[in-house]
């Protein structure tokens, strides 16, 4: 078996590794964006050297899925068996020219250079929750189409590029496909590539008082915030990725009982030890206010893009997930059972930042 992976040396691409080629004597070719030669250098080595059996496995090749045939040499991909495409730009604040080049257009490539591979018996694409735009209610695994606003072009994006899956799928590719929520740091270590979402709010808190103020928009008793670890995530891939049954599924990897906003900001008070006195304020109000006054936003360090995950009204349903994974002994942990470790990681780990990779 020869795996294709797009997205390395990027938070989840670079966990799952480890998992996929322990299941095959194959080896993995990583596409990766000269920029990143160097991260991708360094992570095979700590690859190597927690799993030696991954010597010789792992080959990077130069590659970019904006371009046509993913920027390779011919004949370099004619092996492949099995794809990985988690390349993206997780970035909320993404341009729309940006989005598309790299989410759609970028997918569009990978799925056309996977239409020469004659061997191939399945691609893993990693879409997100959030393909549901702001849609009221309940969306499930096997939706898209419904019609909702998207807070932003990195949701919308990530819809289209969906759909182009979806199509090959019709088509006849063998594909599945995978919807992380709001993925955090280790549920066990802390670990984490990238400080965003929840993490603003606690680094916001700890730079106050132990009474601290939070701003919060919309009905925090009303609105729920789904937030998974990684390891939840890759543990969840791992497993479901070996299932022949998992072949033509899609899989919402959330939290089937997330926190309402008021109880995850009075967790993670907890965790920072802040007592948070939360002043309501209009959800358009607060998104205005970081956008457009500077000052405020080098004060709160919060992107007016993540306000709307706060009062997002969207509930995400995980009956093909919890069916598949049923009897494996793997379920997202409690949020409050974990957030401390990913306080003490971002508070030890202040060169670990929010940008997104692309």
């Amino acid at each position: 078996m020869t795996v294709l992976m797009t997205g390395f040396p990027g938070f989840l691409g670079s966990a799952l590794l480890p998992g996929i080629l322990d299941r095959t004597d194959g080896a993995a070719i990583c596409l990766v964006q000269k920029k990143f030669a160097a991260d991708a250098e360094r992570r095979v080595a700590e690859l190597r050297a927690a799993h030696p059996s991954l010597e010789g496995r792992i080959q990077l090749v130069e590659g970019d899925i904006t371009r046509a045939g993913l920027g390779v040499g011919a004949g370099v991909l004619d092996e492949v068996t099995e794809a990985w495409h988690l390349a993206a730009v997780y970035d909320l604040s993404v341009t729309r020219d940006v989005g598309v080049r790299v989410n759609v257009d970028g997918t569009r490539n990978v799925l056309d250079a996977l239409e020469l591979c004659p061997g191939l018996t399945r691609l893993h694409y990693f879409s997100t929750c959030y393909v549901s735009g702001r849609y009221a209610g309940p969306f499930g695994e096997d939706d898209l189409e419904v019609g909702a606003p998207f807070n932003n072009y990195y949701e919308e994006t990530k819809h289209l590029a969906e759909a182009e899956v979806r199509s090959r799928m019709s088509a006849g590719m063998p594909a599945t496909i995978y919807r992380p929520s709001i993925v955090v740091g280790d549920s066990r270590t802390g670990e984490t590539q990238k400080f965003d979402g929840p993490y603003f709010i606690m680094q916001w808190l700890l730079r106050q008082p132990r009474r601290a103020i939070l701003p919060v928009a919309g009905d925090p008793t009303m609105t729920r915030v789904n937030v998974v670890p990684r390891n939840f995530v890759v543990d969840a891939v791992n497993y479901l990725s070996r299932q022949s049954t998992s072949q033509g599924k899609t899989y919402q990897l959330a939290d089937p009982r997330p926190l309402t906003v008021e109880e995850l900001i009075d967790v993670i008070g907890w965790a920072t030890g802040r007592e948070v006195i939360k002043v309501p304020v209009p959800r358009k109000v607060a998104k205005a206010a970081l956008a457009r006054v500077p000052r405020l936003y080098r004060l709160m360090r919060i992107p007016a893009e993540d306000v709307d995950y706060f009062v997002h009204p969207t509930s995400y349903l995980t009956e093909h997930c919890r069916a598949d994974l049923a009897g494996s002994g793997i379920e997202p942990p409690a949020f409050p059972s974990y957030v401390h470790r990913l306080v003490s990681f971002m508070r030890s780990h202040p060169e670990v930042s929010s940008a997104a990779m692309f």
